[in-house]
């Protein structure tokens, strides 16, 4: 018979996995902006209870990755132009806050670190989607891009000591929705080694260029995103 304690933790547990999965749906785009999701259905789908994927449910609601509204119901929810720019805003402010701490604090093995990690980043993009024609394949290529994107960003906050600034970070999802643009209004390309570009100005000794660079780095092609996220929203409402 299992205690209590064990029983709430298995719920925990069950919440946790129930998150974990409608996050990757929503992230691999299987479940992109404006999709209907049913509670009932999409516990059928994951093979789990209902109880679960509701408790996800609401806590992807509270972050604002979903919406619920009277008479359309549950869906992922299509950011505005507001919430984009104010994204941008709040990312610019954490990460530049985490570019300064990171040229005042960092080793030279976490400089070397990094570097070695934009290396790769920027040999990822450049090599592109393996096979335009295969779903499968570009739906795994792109995970990988953003997962590794989102690591080494969070990397170098994780680099500055401070565990209020990686906190705030994750907090206020800065990794989880730049992904989230990137795979519902297609990404453009980055100018050569940018990610190296960035590491560069970062371990460079100076604030004023570190804290330049990530702001530049940030605000890279919001104007952009915007444009994508006006055609997506037209062609979403059938008007394209």
């Amino acid at each position: 018979m299992s205690t209590p304690s064990a029983a709430v933790g298995l719920r925990a547990s069950q919440f946790e996995h129930a998150y974990e999965l409608i996050l990757d749906q929503i992230l691999r785009g299987r479940l992109p902006p404006g999709s209907a999701i049913s509670r009932r259905g999409l516990a059928g789908t994951l093979n789990m209870g209902v109880r679960p994927v509701t408790e996800a449910l609401q806590r992807l609601e509270s972050e604002g990755l979903i919406e619920s509204l009277p008479r359309v119901g549950t869906r992922v929810r299509l950011p505005s132009e507001q919430d984009i720019r104010g994204h941008y805003i709040v990312r610019e402010a954490l990460e530049s806050q985490s570019a300064r701490l990171f040229a005042e604090k960092s080793s030279n093995r976490e400089r070397e670190e990094l570097a070695a990690m934009a290396r790769r980043l920027d040999a990822l993009y450049d090599a592109g989607e393996p096979d335009l024609s295969n779903a499968e394949s570009s739906e795994n290529y792109w995970f990988e891009v953003h997962t590794m994107h989102s690591q080494f960003h969070m990397r170098i906050a994780e680099c500055t000591g401070c565990q209020a600034l990686c906190a705030a970070i994750r907090r206020n999802q800065i990794l989880v929705l730049n992904w989230l643009y990137d795979n519902t209004f297609q990404p453009q390309p980055n100018p050569g080694y940018w990610h190296s570009k960035l590491m560069e100005a970062l371990s460079s000794g100076s604030v004023d260029v570190a804290d330049r660079a990530m702001r530049e780095h940030t605000r890279y092609g919001i104007e952009e995103v915007l444009k994508r996220r006006e055609r997506y929203s037209n062609w979403s409402n059938g008007y394209l």
